[in-house]
């Protein structure tokens, strides 16, 4: 485990770095930013949410809203099935800030989205794996030749499932992918309708535990899979300072949880209804220490939408740098 006094002065000086950042955003935006600063600070904050992460650890303990109650800002949480989903409801101006996987921003961008990256948690490449039933007799990618895999449209796993097969020389057209969210996903795997299923914890952790799910490939030494933290432009632009407060409080949250993991453990359960061995085993998988988007990282977003759109999954090229803090926006081109 990293120097606990380092790790708090990185994270210290990343909060002050965020703010800064933000607010160069409001700045550097132009006439346009300078009216929307007029606009009144809203009266509610409108997050999305999975059920994982340091996020849902914040929404069940309460400190953001005690964190804004002397701004007169409440916070209303609204959960998703996946990342796809909820930025499906960031794009349609349902809520305004949240925590999805490397894949659906480049979607929902391609899509249209006015969203911009905000912050991301640190590589967690073995919450995420291609799984099989326990008595499944295939033992590698190439086993699954021909066969259906089931995946939620847009997630991080579909990136896994795009490099898993690019390092076994495989071609995505080589598999029968099945598009399902992770509920309907895990009724398919449980009743044999498909024969493999890419997924992420919690659900990766259920499947394990509850059904004696075989691992074939998890993201080790494949992919980083981040979990971005994104807002929807306009109101960054109009709120940087309750941007920065979110990340902040993310950040104290973090610190916390990297070295409580059972305490963790006892507020998450509850809250992804899930006991607490399973949970533990999803949560010791997630990777702490909220960071800020650079342009390296931008640079790694950049390869995955060129490989979605070479495969023909986007519609589009896109440019990461376009859904970066204009701050940010001349470093990444």
């Amino acid at each position: 485990m990293p120097n606990p006094l380092f790790h708090r002065r990185r994270i210290l000086r990343f909060a002050a770095a965020c703010a800064t950042v933000v607010t160069a955003t409001l700045v550097l935006a132009g006439s346009a930013s300078h009216a929307a600063a007029q606009t009144p600070a809203p009266h509610e904050l409108r997050i999305g949410f999975q059920k994982y992460g340091t996020l849902t650890v914040l929404k069940a303990k309460g400190d953001l809203e005690k964190r804004l109650a002397p701004l007169g800002i409440t916070v209303k949480w609204t959960e998703f099935p996946a990342g796809p989903q909820l930025l499906e409801g960031l794009n349609v101006g349902a809520i305004d800030f949240g925590t999805v996987g490397e894949a659906p921003p480049i979607f929902a961008q391609a899509a249209g989205a006015d969203l911009v990256y905000v912050a991301h948690q640190p590589p967690a490449p073995s919450a995420e794996a291609l799984i099989v039933p326990k008595g499944s007799a295939v033992r590698s990618l190439a086993d699954l030749r021909g066969k259906k895999v089931a995946l939620n449209k847009g997630s991080n796993v579909h990136y896994l499932l795009v490099k898993l097969l690019e390092k076994e020389g495989l071609k995505y057209s080589d598999l029968q992918v099945v598009y399902l969210p992770p509920a309907d996903a895990r009724a398919a795997f449980e009743s044999g309708a498909v024969d493999a299923w890419v997924i992420w914890d919690p659900f990766l952790a259920s499947a394990q535990r509850q059904l004696g799910a075989r691992v074939v490939a998890d993201g080790t030494g494949v992919v980083n899979n981040l979990q971005f933290y994104l807002a929807a432009r306009p109101y960054a632009d109009r709120n940087p300072q309750v941007v920065a407060a979110i990340v902040d409080e993310l950040a104290r949250l973090d610190r916390w949880s990297a070295s409580n993991l059972p305490a963790v453990v006892s507020v998450l359960a509850p809250q992804i209804g899930l006991d607490a061995a399973t949970t533990e085993l999803a949560a010791s998988r997630f990777s702490y220490g909220i960071q800020p988007i650079t342009p390296a990282v931008a640079a790694q977003q950049q390869q995955i939408a060129d490989a979605f759109h070479q495969l023909k999954l986007i519609p589009r090229s896109i440019r990461i740098s376009d859904a970066l803090p204009r701050a940010l926006k001349t470093a990444a081109h």
